[in-house]
């Protein structure tokens, strides 16, 4: 997509009608409409590296802001790269229902530090909530993690490479001096998000959820079981 400020102050955008993300306050995917651009004479006079614009959301009217580096400085337009930085992200959701309350306090804090794209202490706070998940499940706990690993990376289809990154970050932080973490980039930080996601579920929710749908269905079949009645035979006098 092409984008520039002209000399008027005015972002011109080629796809200005249909550009749309999901908003981090409401969590919708919707049009965006750009409502401050930086006054030319402020960006000819300090020519910039990047450009920050702050867009409306159409849904629920939020600010924007999203950060756009510079290409070029011309004569009558500031010509900007379509690669942008959204300096809010919209948070992940997961389901803490069925967490510990220590390790769902890692996942919140693991998210925020997600959504702001820092994806190397994302890898630090996946490791710490997986070392805590392997001490909550007991003995074979990290066992058991690893069994849990291997069935997301068939089912995900995860390349050899992508799986031993994750493996390092996930389970290998218990060794004589720890493991070192590998570098993340956005990319493997997203998978890695999704298998965290995945061995929790199967570590926790899911139980917790089997849990809970066993429960009610006793409770129901006892609701429904008929009640005892003592029968007295009369005997004729």
């Amino acid at each position: 997509m092409a984008i520039h400020i002209d000399d008027s102050g005015t972002l011109v955008h080629d796809q200005a009608a249909s550009f749309a993300l999901v908003c981090p306050h409401c969590d919708v995917l919707s049009h965006l409409t750009a409502v401050s651009v930086p006054a030319w004479p402020i960006l000819q006079a300090t020519k910039p590296s990047h450009v920050g614009i702050v867009y409306r959301c159409d849904a629920c009217n939020a600010p924007v802001f999203l950060k756009f580096p510079v290409k070029l400085y011309g004569n009558h337009r500031v010509e900007l790269s379509p690669v942008f930085q959204e300096l809010e992200r919209p948070r992940e959701k997961f389901e803490y229902a069925h967490l510990p309350e220590s390790i769902e306090l890692l996942c919140r804090e693991a998210l925020t530090v997600f959504a702001s794209g820092c994806w190397n202490a994302f890898a630090s706070m996946s490791r710490r909530i997986m070392q805590e998940v392997a001490h909550d499940l007991g003995e074979h706990g990290k066992l058991k993690l690893f069994d849990q690993l291997n069935d997301s990376r068939e089912m995900a289809e995860l390349d050899a490479e992508t799986f031993n990154v994750l493996r390092r970050i996930l389970l290998a932080g218990d060794t004589v001096g720890g493991a070192r973490l590998p570098p993340l980039d956005a990319e493997t930080a997203g998978v890695l998000l999704e298998v965290l996601k995945d061995l929790l579920y199967q570590s926790y929710v899911r139980r917790g959820r089997l849990q809970q749908a066993m429960m009610a269905r006793r409770r129901y079949a006892q609701a429904q079981a008929p009640s005892n009645v003592t029968v007295f035979n009369r005997t004729k006098a």
